[in-house]
């Protein structure tokens, strides 16, 4: 009885940035729980190999929605025509990401702009334009990609740290405005895993012999390690969660 409470058949998943990486692995695991995963990303021919990963053993819970999360028109049209052609979104991810690496004195104004229009605007227009469709069925998940740097500030990637820290306090805020109306948001906050984004700390040496002192656990995290977090709180095993932040991070969050 209590395993009914994680299965996600017949429910629609848009997860925002999944051709790859996290939302890619998020998307898997919602589907083998069976759901039904919209994959976006603005490249069609990135979606079309995810899309096709996937459908191999999932042929008919996988569709695919390229556009721009960061342009409010184009994600309100996407969001009406998955919820007309495909149904109801039940469940949204918010996992488009941006990351820039220099010293904070360098950072081209522009590019802090571009980490935080792709970081925190758009998971702002795309919560905005899922919620005004879950506010009326009174029910809907709402999942955002926050990061142990939500928590934790790093040298070279302020921007990011500052993007992800405003995500942090959007999921309390979309929690404080839309649980009366029946909507779940929380956050995952993933540790260091081996992902495009972080491709220039995965090839340095020195990062991975601090990490590995730094996480309690001691190593990386393994993708397919985020996909329960993501079972968990998309599912009905969390009906009373909300505004929370699960971190999935080896630990690294408890410990100085």
């Amino acid at each position: 009885m209590v395993m009914k409470l994680f299965d996600l058949t017949g429910r629609v998943a848009l997860i925002t940035g999944s051709s790859r990486g996290i939302g890619l692995a998020i998307a898997r695991g919602l589907v083998e729980a069976g759901a039904t995963v919209v994959l976006n990303s603005r490249s069609e021919t990135a979606l079309s190999e995810a899309a096709a990963a996937l459908k191999g053993p999932f042929p008919d819970q996988v569709s695919t929605a390229a556009f721009d999360v960061t342009d409010q028109d184009a994600v309100t049209a996407a969001v009406a025509e998955i919820e007309a052609e495909i149904g109801p979104i039940d469940i949204l991810v918010n996992n488009a990401g941006l990351q820039k690496r220099l010293p904070l004195e360098d950072f081209p104004l522009e590019d802090f702009r571009r980490v935080l229009e792709t970081n925190v605007d758009a998971p702002f227009i795309v919560g905005q334009a899922v919620a005004r469709h879950m506010i009326p069925r009174r029910r809907g998940k709402i999942i955002n990609i926050c990061s142990v740097t939500s928590e934790l500030g790093r040298a070279t990637i302020t921007p990011y740290v500052t993007s992800k820290g405003a995500v942090k306090m959007l999921t309390k805020g979309m929690c404080a405005e839309w649980a009366k109306h029946g909507l779940n948001v929380n956050g995952i906050g993933p540790g260091w895993f081996k992902t495009e984004l972080n491709r220039a700390l995965v090839e340095s040496e020195t990062f991975h012999a601090w990490l590995t002192q730094r996480a309690p656990m001691g190593r990386w995290g393994e993708l397919e390690e985020l996909a329960g977090a993501a079972i968990f709180l998309a599912s009905d095993a969390s009906t009373y969660v909300n505004g929370h932040i699960l971190y999935v991070d080896g630990g690294v969050t408890a410990v100085v």
